[in-house]
């Protein structure tokens, strides 16, 4: 079908099948399921560049079992696979014959399968855009929604369109939201829910305010103060430490666990730009990072940093140990802000991650052999090229989440319950990171919230990406999907968005020809038609 485009002054007005907005893995592959349905779409990206995560650092797959990853999941792994069987692809010296580099519990590159699970950002965000262009799918990119009351226009509990805050207007027969921030999903008055769930909430022991529990590593393993001049509680607090009660274990909150940016370091003298300055940059501010490091005789930068190799020299660098690239507590209002703060809150965490990396590599009190070891690795020069070498997108690890026609829980991933109509695998381990930093009872400080609990493969529940049907019956969602705190855990891996998205627009696509709400549809027809697709819907035991 042609897409119309009513001028109205400058504003234009488009009219689809099936809109998605959020420019993210998951939106990518719901409007390229979208075009092979038959069906006319648009992608509406917030953003200026495709892919999210994928695209923006996270090149060290969070895979989980690679055999739950099939569909259009399978397929963007399958193009990487192609993308570095081409001899430019390799560069700095580096060749496919002499790489060695591991994935996580995978290898990194499967021949057998044609499938490979590293991959530096550009080429992540190449495929995006090549993929959408051989589906002639039009995208619009910095394209922000009206969130407020003129910005979703319903009819009882169908979306009719959506205002954008340029003026234009997209009109579609069923609208996906696959933002990690649910904008759309909330702007259409479906329920949601943010931070975490009391134990009480769905009987869940890893739910809820978790304090005492260490997983991961990431916290103090020996006394460090956290006051101004140590052990004097009378001197005031060290910035970054949170200096209230920090609540009681298995308790709700509103708290949502850090986020950080996932940067392309490099060692390669040639493409190695060097660690930025911020403006604001102050070294005090990285005064409980430096009696973290002294404390615990940090020498080396894989004690600090988490940089897993990926091609070329580069790395997906990450949070790791007690105090990282995780700006714990600087998010705790973004899921519901403004766009002007959240603005503010990215390039605070942008400020603080640059500071940190400045202050590991230059202070003069940081122990000479992780200076030295942390300079060795600076900025990628030939990535991000339009960001000045730092990734386009914050690691929205988890913010507002959908309280949909099912809740998948910790019960699901452990296959406590039979989750009903699948449409797709999670393996990952129930993942959160750290969400407050907080002063315990004997003066010292401590992290509390990070949890890694081991789960087999488990199916994810159709209701988990639908609204309730009272509150909108045409829309799906993805990445804010229905799930609890913890559940969430394992479902937000980019493997499993990408699958999602795939499974809603051919829910889309079924709607549409049944004329039904998306809660109706025929589910043994959606899930014939996942199967022919490739999707994985369960293992066979």
């Amino acid at each position: 079908m042609m897409c119309l485009a009513l001028w109205q002054g400058f504003a234009k007005t488009y009219v689809k099948d099936i809109a998605i907005y959020g420019g993210t893995s998951a939106g990518v592959t719901a409007a390229v399921q979208a075009a092979r349905e038959g069906k006319s779409a648009i992608l509406i990206a917030p953003e200026a560049h495709l892919g999210a995560m994928s695209s923006a650092g996270l090149g060290f797959t969070d895979s989980g079992k690679t055999a739950t990853i099939g569909g259009l999941g399978k397929e963007f792994y399958h193009r990487v696979w192609l993308e570095y069987q081409k001899p430019e692809a390799w560069k700095f010296g580096f060749t496919r014959e002499k790489f060695r580099g591991g994935g996580q519990g995978t290898k990194a590159i499967d021949d057998e399968r044609r499938l490979m699970w590293l991959f530096e950002p550009s080429v992540a965000e190449k495929i995006f855009e090549d993929w959408l262009k051989e589906e002639k799918v039009p995208v619009i990119k910095n394209a922000l929604l009206d969130r407020g009351a003129k910005g979703v226009k319903k009819s009882g509990a169908k979306i009719q369109s959506i205002r954008l805050l340029n003026g234009d207007v997209v009109k579609a027969k069923v609208f996906i939201d696959a933002t990690f921030e649910g904008d759309l999903m909330a702007a259409a008055g479906c329920s949601y829910t943010v931070g975490r769930e009391s134990k009480e909430t769905y009987g869940e022991n890893w739910n809820g305010n978790q304090l005492g529990v260490l997983h991961h590593g990431h916290h103090f393993k020996k006394p460090v103060s956290p006051y101004k001049i140590e052990n004097d509680p009378k001197s005031g607090v060290l910035k970054h430490v949170f200096a209230g009660d920090p609540g009681k274990k298995f308790e709700g909150d509103k708290k949502v666990q850090a986020y950080c940016f996932r940067m392309c370091l490099t060692d390669v003298a040639q493409n190695k730009a060097p660690f930025p300055k911020p403006d604001n940059y102050n070294p005090e501010d990285y005064e409980l990072l430096l009696r973290y490091i002294l404390a615990e005789n940090i020498q080396k930068i894989h004690q600090v940093l988490k940089p897993d190799r990926i091609l070329n020299g580069k790395t997906d660098t990450n949070n790791q140990g007690a105090f990282s690239t995780d700006f714990l507590g600087g998010n705790y209002d973004y899921p519901e802000a403004s766009y002007k703060r959240r603005d503010e809150i990215v390039k605070a965490h942008k400020d603080y991650q640059m500071g940190l990396l400045y202050f590991l590599a230059n202070d003069p009190r940081v122990p000479e052999g992780l200076r030295r070891d942390v300079s060795r690795f600076g900025l990628a020069k030939d990535e991000f090229t339009d960001t000045e070498n730092w990734p386009f997108n914050l690691y929205i690890r988890e913010a507002r989440r959908l309280v949909g026609e099912y809740v998948m829980t910790q019960f699901d991933c452990f296959g406590k319950r039979d989750t009903p109509k699948s449409v797709g695998m999670g393996s990952y381990t129930l993942d959160s990171h750290n969400v407050q930093r907080y002063i315990k009872a004997d003066g010292f400080v401590q992290n509390e919230g990070d949890i890694g609990v081991h789960c087999p493969p488990y199916k994810i529940a159709y209701g988990s990406i639908t609204p309730k049907k009272s509150e909108c019956e045409n829309l799906l969602v993805t990445n804010a999907c229905s799930a609890s705190h913890i559940a969430y855990g394992s479902i937000r891996m980019e493997p499993v968005f990408m699958i999602l998205g795939h499974s809603a627009a051919t829910a889309a696509a079924l709607a549409i020809n049944s004329r039904l709400p998306v809660q109706d549809i025929d589910y043994e027809k959606l899930s014939q038609k996942l199967l022919k697709d490739g999707q994985i819907l369960e293992l066979k035991k």
